[in-house]
């Protein structure tokens, strides 16, 4: 049986219940038997019609407001790549036969999106499942109970909705603040300002995944150097930024008086330990000697620095890695490794949203990085991280934060 070849076609028209496809210009790209039997409308009449060119609101109703919600939640679904349950809506649907007549109908709706392998979305599912009849479900003998149920539900449905409205738009605003207090708190490009360096910030898509991620670039004492790092924060929106503003902090001035990346980051494991909200970061940080031609470099928990050799080669370092901060009860000393390179070499730091993706081996998204590193490194970085972030992000919006940097040795 498991060998059998299943005919999708015939299962998506044999599913109970009102099912249909939708493109993410919302045209009806299919819709099951069920669905075309319940609405009243033939194949016809709604594969390859815009959504709202078959069921429009009810022109007699000033206060229709179904689709108005159904497009809502269609549009968030597209933007945020996440199935979306509404509220019970009421939306009337014109007969077939009688054009002009309609009939008071309520439904209980549910969109999901159908993801390609870069995780854009290519399809909505729209489930439906008409509840006139339990909302009417005393009949003609109850009437006056009936319109009372039906009212009750209707008012609970819309408030529901109304509420998820309010969270919604409260979690919106809580993004814009999270990301400019962000913005205020990453380094400026008066450090490192002697080299070439690119920097980029792209947040998530959707309310609330924002502001885990940072980095940093410090001129250390002592010599033509520079310490580049990022990080990422367990968690999202506002407290997520505090904590990452706190840890870069004291990244930033551990690194300036540590002998190595690997002392630097023992300091910020104990700073962390006291820190609400920082158990489980991750954080990288590279020490850049310009005049020997030298990086070193400790991991705590991340995704390991890229390094483009002139000819092409990429070396992970990944030879200094060890668990994320606070995630010991007794801190231990941690790795330091090093390694050279050549003059032109590329130096990448980034985050594991640029790589990461589900149902996916970490190696393939560092395969994945490395062509894309390898295929542009001959332009100067601010290209090269616009190639590598236009090639390596999902079209539909990244589903986690991001957060590259990349230096020209």
């Amino acid at each position: 049986m498991a060998d059998a070849k299943i005919d999708y076609e015939a299962v998506f028209q044999g599913l109970p219940g009102m099912v249909a496809l939708l493109t993410p210009d919302l045209v009806y790209a299919d819709a099951n038997e069920e669905f075309l039997h319940m609405s009243g409308r033939t194949r016809a009449q709604v594969v390859g019609r815009f959504l709202f060119d078959v069921f429009p609101d009810n022109p007699n109703d000033p206060a229709a407001t179904g689709m108005r919600n159904l497009e809502t939640s269609l549009r968030r679904v597209l933007s945020t790549g996440e199935r979306d349950t509404m509220a019970v809506q009421r939306y009337d649907v014109e007969s077939a036969q009688c054009p002009g007549q309609w009939d008071q109908r309520y439904w209980s709706p549910v969109n999901a999106p159908v993801l390609d392998p870069d995780g854009k979305v290519v399809l909505l599912v729209h489930r439906v499942e008409e509840v006139t009849e339990l909302i009417r479900a005393r009949g003609d003998s109850g009437g006056s109970r009936t319109r009372v149920l039906e009212a009750e539900l209707y008012t609970r449905a819309r408030e529901l909705q109304e509420v998820n409205e309010r969270l919604r738009s409260a979690h919106a605003h809580e993004r814009e603040v999270a990301l400019a207090l962000q913005e205020a708190m990453l380094p400026t490009r008066r450090q490192g300002a002697g080299h070439q360096i690119a920097v980029r910030y792209r947040p998530a898509v959707g309310s609330l995944n924002v502001c885990g991620d940072w980095y940093d670039v410090v001129d250390l004492v002592g010599g033509n150097r520079i310490g580049v790092s990022v990080g990422d924060i367990v968690g999202h929106g506002l407290a997520a930024a505090g904590v990452m503003g706190q840890l870069r902090s004291a990244l930033s001035a551990t690194s300036r008086v540590a002998d190595g990346p690997a002392e630097a980051l023992d300091v910020l494991g104990r700073y962390a330990n006291v820190v609400d909200g920082a158990e489980s970061a991750t954080v990288v940080t590279t020490f850049v000697d310009f005049d020997r031609h030298t990086i070193t470099y400790s991991s705590a928990g991340h995704p390991p620095p890229a390094l483009v050799h002139p000819d092409g080669r990429v070396e992970f370092l990944d030879r200094a890695t060890d668990p994320p901060l606070d995630a010991r009860p007794d801190p231990m000393p941690r790795p330091q490794a090093g390694t050279t390179f050549s003059r032109g070499s590329t130096l990448v730091l980034y985050t594991d949203g640029l790589i990461e993706r589900r149902r996916e081996d970490i190696d393939e998204g560092l395969a994945r990085l490395a062509d894309s590193l390898v295929q542009h490194r001959n332009t100067d970085p601010e290209a090269l991280a616009d190639a590598v972030l236009l090639e390596l992000l999902p079209h539909g919006g990244a589903t986690d934060d991001t957060a590259l940097i990349i230096v020209r040795l």
